[in-house]
């Protein structure tokens, strides 16, 4: 086997890696909870108000009766409504925590990272969480709240979120 069949080889593997990681479904729960399994049981009795009373609209009731984030065109102002709409004390204030997930730029998709001039990412943060080398490149720092303004607005979706074990 030749130098240049091995790298292509070893790229198309660890690009198939990437995508079956891409395809798997991250659930985001608000981010005032304490007991990740009172969703499953205590969300089936509720009517979502937590959903209802989202300034954002970003919390959807699932299939399965459990709030969920979804970060499409807007992201989490940490208002605390939902938490307070919540009858079943799932969602607690006093549990206010950041959003359970890890947010990174996938530089292969970015198109700052493939040259082009763009702060469609770094304009909605409002923590200025984002910083570019120079025009550049752009990195996520310590200052990111989780909160998910960045990821809709990306051109290429270039946002991932990753799950967090907890």
């Amino acid at each position: 086997m030749e130098r240049r069949e091995l790298f292509g080889f070893l790229s198309s593997s660890v690009k198939e890696g990437v995508r079956e990681k891409e395809n798997e479904t991250i659930i985001v729960r608000p981010p005032y909870y304490n007991d990740i399994d009172a969703f499953a049981t205590e969300c089936q009795k509720c009517e979502g108000e937590c959903a209802s009373l989202c300034q954002e609209q970003i919390i959807v009731i699932s299939t399965d009766k459990t709030p969920q984030l979804v970060f499409n065109n807007r992201g989490c102002t940490y208002c605390d409504e939902c938490a307070i709409a919540c009858p079943s004390d799932v969602l607690l204030v006093e549990n206010k925590t950041l959003i359970n997930v890890e947010i990174l730029i996938n530089k292969d998709k970015c198109l700052s990272w493939q040259g082009v001039m763009c702060f469609s990412c770094k304009d909605p943060c409002l923590e200025n969480a984002i910083d570019f080398q120079a025009m550049f490149m752009p990195e996520i720092n310590d200052k990111c709240t989780k909160c998910g303004f960045c990821i809709g607005r990306c051109p290429t979706e270039a946002i991932d979120v990753i799950k967090v074990n907890s």
